[in-house]
């Protein structure tokens, strides 16, 4: 009966500092106020960069919304960075030459196992922006893109600023339950800015100073892994840089992209996205994280003795009812802010999945290799 009870007592905590947790993302989001840009012109130069493989198919409305942005031509670089693709995405970069879309082919002829970065740091390299702003080759955004992130950039003088990122043109619910899940990623990373304690971000809508990349040593240290081009090197900035990321609420900003079609594609790049936790230098986000793990993995638990136990049953929907209604707090302001409420509908189905995803993924993202644009890396 003792060990049952220290179960009881375990699961307890687990839940109430997982309710501490969220309600601080919720504390977070609320300390990051909507910018509104003065309606000034910009001077910054910028260095937008797009690494692209095998991206045919979708390449060209990325180009074209870049092309049409409506900030200063002479103060926008375009550069896109081939990653060895086998398809015709190289030729299609090549054809926007004449609208000023510049194309680096990467000639790397040995293996390496972070393509991205070494993409990123070559353009880096080449880049002449003061500015440079990070995207992806399958990514939508409006014209007022890339003058609202300059505005907030010389409003705030941040070093590093992260934008939000959703998805968009759903087929299914498969589809629209990732939104819902990824605009929960996204809340997560803006919460912990707005709390001064940066954790996340994503590489589709980030920008940082070119001197401040190179100040905390670019890649340095991480270049042996495949995924971090962003939450590590957030993570770098944020430690050379304290007080000076942020993160721009504000709609105009918001980069659109499509969620993953199948559950292969969506584990694959959960597995490659949870495979950076371990190489987070702040050791207080990885016990936060690995207690996030248990709790979830507790209520699993509970679950099961609560088939033969009724006790653990009870403990279970006070768990599972907790860890609903407090999501559902967070993620009505989030999607709130995407202007995507209806997608709360999905919560009750979603946050049963989530738990045997949170459990799932916290094993099988740091244990083994993943697929990445039809490459096995780790």
């Amino acid at each position: 009966m003792e060990i049952l009870s220290v179960i009881n007592y375990i699961s307890i905590g687990l839940t109430v500092l997982y309710l501490f947790v969220v309600i601080a993302f919720i504390r977070g989001w609320h300390k990051l106020v909507n910018f509104t840009p003065e309606g000034r012109t910009g001077t910054t130069k910028v260095s937008i960069l797009v690494a692209a493989r095998n991206e045919a198919g979708n390449i060209s409305k990325t180009i074209d919304d870049l092309v049409a942005q409506r900030y200063n031509k002479e103060l926008t670089e375009i550069i896109f960075i081939d990653d060895h693709s086998t398809d015709s995405t190289a030729e299609i970069i090549g054809s926007y030459a004449g609208r000023g879309v510049k194309l680096i082919r990467l000639n790397e002829d040995q293996p390496l196992n972070s393509y991205k970065k070494k993409a990123i740091q070559t353009a880096i390299a080449q880049a002449t922006g003061t500015l440079i702003v990070t995207t992806d080759a399958d990514c939508r955004m409006g014209s007022d893109w890339l003058s609202t992130i300059v505005a907030f950039y010389e409003e705030k003088n941040f070093k590093m600023i992260s934008s939000p990122v959703t998805y968009f043109e759903e087929k299914s619910f498969f589809e629209r339950a990732q939104t819902l899940e990824f605009l929960y990623l996204i809340g997560l990373g803006a919460s912990t800015i707005g709390n001064k304690k940066p954790s996340t971000c994503n590489g589709a809508n980030l920008a940082y100073e070119r001197d401040a990349f190179y100040e905390v040593g670019g890649f340095k240290g991480i270049d042996d892994l495949a995924s971090g081009d962003d939450e590590l090197l957030l993570h770098k900035m944020a430690s050379k840089f304290d007080g000076r990321i942020g993160f721009l609420k504000n709609e105009a900003a918001v980069v659109y992209t499509h969620p993953k079609t199948t559950l292969k594609e969506f584990i694959q790049q959960r597995k490659r996205w949870a495979s950076k936790s371990t190489r987070y230098k702040n050791k207080s986000i990885i016990v936060l994280g690995v207690c996030i793990w248990f709790f979830n993995l507790s209520i699993l638990i509970n679950f099961g003795a609560g088939l033969f136990i009724g006790s653990f049953f009870k403990l279970f929907l006070f768990q599972l009812f907790t860890k609903m209604i407090v999501e559902f707090v967070f993620l009505y302001d989030v999607t709130s802010f995407a202007k995507r409420k209806k997608l709360l509908q999905l919560l009750p189905v979603l946050n049963v999945l989530h738990i045997l995803y949170i459990v799932y993924i916290g094993i099988a993202g740091n244990t083994g290799k993943y697929n990445w644009k039809g490459r096995m890396v780790n």
